[in-house]
């Protein structure tokens, strides 16, 4: 593979990543190191002197282990290992090779749009729900970004944080934000029920084995119609569908999917007993649950375990960073 001459990371991200959140690189405050020796980005936060990266190396397999010593090399030192979200299981190896300790932390969902098909038994309560939301007049539109729309959006957004609870936050660096330098890319679909916005769905380009769009950022009114958030996604669907693209991911979803198959020999029993228990009991904490029960709901064509990496361990410190860079706490 010869090095791309573009040293721009939405391009280094859409000829190097195979990854269907790499997008999310692109997110305000999300940092890039941009490979030297070796073609391709990694993206990462940090906070104070510890750093979180996202998903594994942006580039081609025989490049990536280059490119994550060369980002190795380049952090603070000493002391302050590294920690990896969203890791891919294909690169697993790569970082237990290095001395990391690897956990499965939930599983991603993905739709073949070439075979997708609403009709059948699978689709039934998308079928169900969809058409209730028809019935109560929502409708469903693609909308450029103007100011107008924004101010719709961010209206949106006020009603369902105070939904959700004073003390709730948006979470950050793992999942999509509106606005920023990968805005223009981006594609926001708007529901109206009797005229009125009442929630939107945004999707980011998706690069890799399995491209296509990624199901980005979700956000919903109290008061919109049950099924208005399936009647968004669907009609989002069928229209990439018809363009051509081949895959809809519908993302991350921590804490779903566990199965003990997937947990690699590095992983640590501490970390998966917590993990586990908080699956099983955490609700309050991070609905898993529901996002994983609408995510089959689809009927996805690919489930795949996602990781979490600590470089020589997960020490509290660690976790404690990646919970603060997310904004899990």
């Amino acid at each position: 593979m010869t090095a791309p001459s573009t040293r721009d990371p939405r391009a280094l991200l859409r000829d190097c990543a195979d990854h269907p959140s790499a997008f999310l690189a692109m997110n305000h405050g999300t940092r890039h190191h941009l490979g030297v020796r070796a073609p391709g980005v990694i993206a990462y936060r940090m906070r104070g002197r510890r750093a979180v990266q996202l998903g594994g190396p942006f580039a081609a397999p025989e490049h990536r282990g280059t490119l994550l010593d060369e980002f190795r090399d380049a952090l603070p030192r000493p002391g302050r290992p590294l920690t990896v979200a969203q890791l891919r299981a294909d690169d697993v190896s790569l970082y237990e090779a290095r001395g990391f300790t690897v956990n499965q932390f939930g599983s991603t969902y993905a739709i073949d749009l070439q075979c997708f098909t609403v009709r059948g038994k699978a689709l039934a309560k998308i079928r169900q729900n969809t058409s209730r939301a028809r019935r109560e007049g929502v409708t469903v539109e693609e909308a450029s970004v103007d100011s107008a729309t924004t101010v719709m959006l961010d209206a949106i957004d006020m009603a369902w944080l105070r939904d959700k609870g004073r003390h709730v936050k948006k979470l950050d660096f793992l999942v999509g934000e509106r606005g920023g330098a990968g805005e223009r890319y981006r594609r926001t679909f708007l529901a109206r029920h009797h005229g009125k916005v009442v929630a939107y769905l945004t999707y980011s380009p998706a690069y890799g084995r399995r491209p296509g769009w990624l199901y980005d950022l979700t956000r919903r009114a109290p008061d919109a119609p049950v099924g208005t958030v399936e009647l968004l996604n669907l009609t989002a669907l069928l229209r990439f569908q018809d363009e051509g693209a081949p895959w809809l991911h519908l993302g991350l979803t921590p804490l779903a999917g566990l199965d003990p198959r997937h947990e690699p020999s590095s992983s640590s029993r501490v970390l998966n007993s917590a993990i586990t228990t908080l699956a099983k009991r955490g609700q309050a904490l991070y609905p898993a649950r529901t996002q994983e029960a609408f995510k089959l709901k689809w009927a996805p064509h690919v489930i795949e375990p996602e990781y979490l990496a600590f470089e020589g361990g997960a020490s509290v410190p660690s976790v404690w960073n990646l919970l603060r860079i997310t904004r899990a706490v």
